[in-house]
């Protein structure tokens, strides 16, 4: 499976830069900075990667779910 082309997507008016990763995974980059990176948990749940370990921070983040929404929504 080849790698995708980054996409911006817009949310509330703010416009996150998306680069695919892997599987699932993604680095969000906002206002031309490396902002988070976020993996996909289920098909609703979407969690923020740790910028340290790089491992999944559980716990609600209603951003990070909305990017990951929209991410699912432009991949269609």
């Amino acid at each position: 499976m080849e790698l995708q082309e980054p996409f911006d997507i817009e949310i509330e008016n703010i416009v996150y830069s998306v680069f695919p990763d892997e599987k699932d995974a993604y680095t969000i980059f906002k206002d031309g900075k490396e902002y988070i990176q976020i993996i996909k948990d289920t098909e609703t749940s979407w969690l923020k990667l740790s910028p340290e370990t790089g491992l999944p921070l559980f716990g609600m983040d209603e951003e990070v779910n909305a990017i990951g929404q929209k991410i699912t929504e432009e991949l269609g």
